[in-house]
């Protein structure tokens, strides 16, 4: 979601929303379109979005076949509604900093809780506890990485850290592969590949965007 504060802010809005116009959110977007006239909120849906994404984590904490599925279908429910916050601002003007700011917190919670979720509930798999400490270090690298999105628009305002799509695709796009994995039973591969995957997104993306470590002068 993103402010409105001059013509200059709607410009560079708009800017952005091509950048995110990828075949998820466009799909998304004849769901939310006609929510767009109601007094439907961009902030109402990312709260049902982190109620999804928190009680996934949770049901997929619990291990057990059935609670995974429930959790699969959850989660996905949730990434849909990370996409349909963002077409909501942008089809209804209703945007705000703090509304931005909420959904990228929003994000980084339901992402980091969904991977410690799974390790939790993959205790009794053949990691053994080795897979809560997975699910740690895959939730802990999601975080490390908001925190410096976060801190590069302090400094340099709005997706300054971004990084851009590719063939109406989004980097984030890949948590679809989440319950998909999850409902094939992939679990332990999953959480091993979240751990090293994401530490290894995490590093590059602080090296790449290392200038935001400094402060300004």
């Amino acid at each position: 979601m993103f402010g409105l504060g001059s013509p200059h802010t709607l410009t560079c809005e708009r800017t952005f929303a091509i950048s995110h116009n990828t075949w998820l959110h466009k799909i998304v977007e004849g769901g939310v379109r006609p929510l767009a006239s109601t007094p439907v909120t961009p902030n109402q849906i990312t709260t049902l979005r982190l109620i999804a994404g928190i009680g996934a984590a949770a049901m997929f904490a619990v291990g057990e076949n059935d609670w995974v599925i429930a959790a699969s279908v959850l989660f996905t429910v949730s990434i849909l509604l990370d996409r349909a916050d963002g077409v909501l601002a942008r089809l209804s003007g209703k945007t705000s900093t703090w509304g931005h700011r909420y959904d990228l917190i929003s994000d980084s919670l339901c992402n980091a809780l969904a991977f410690v979720g799974i390790g939790i509930g993959l205790k009794e798999s053949a990691l053994g506890t080795w897979s809560i400490l997975l699910g740690i270090i895959a939730g802990a690298a999601v975080s490390a990485v908001l925190w410096l999105v976060m801190r590069a628009e302090e400094r340099d305002g709005r997706r300054a850290a971004e990084l851009g799509g590719r063939a109406g695709f989004d980097p984030d796009d890949a948590l679809l592969f989440v319950p998909v994995a999850m409902l094939l039973d992939w679990g332990m591969c999953l959480i091993t590949a979240a751990a090293i995957g994401a530490s290894i997104f995490a590093i590059f993306f602080f090296w790449k965007f290392r200038s935001f470590l400094r402060s300004p002068n």
